[in-house]
């Protein structure tokens, strides 16, 4: 019985801290992060695509150098 107490009084502590002690932001300051954050992914993932195709047209040119010695 004791365990089962003990859930209850952890699940109440975690319900007065979420409700009471948490600080939530506001739906603009949640839109400003989000936006910063996907635009930080776009650019990161168009970083990372730039990288990539320089290193594939660069590869495909060592690769073909032995045709064009020969």
């Amino acid at each position: 019985m004791k365990f089962f107490n003990k859930i209850l009084t952890d699940i109440q502590e975690s319900y007065n801290e979420l409700v009471y002690k948490v600080s939530w932001p506001t739906k603009k300051d949640l839109v400003n992060s989000t936006v910063v954050v996907m635009s930080a992914s776009i650019i990161f993932a168009l970083v990372i695509f730039c990288i990539d195709f320089v290193f594939n047209t660069m590869m495909e040119y060592v690769y073909k150098l032995p045709q064009y010695l020969s």
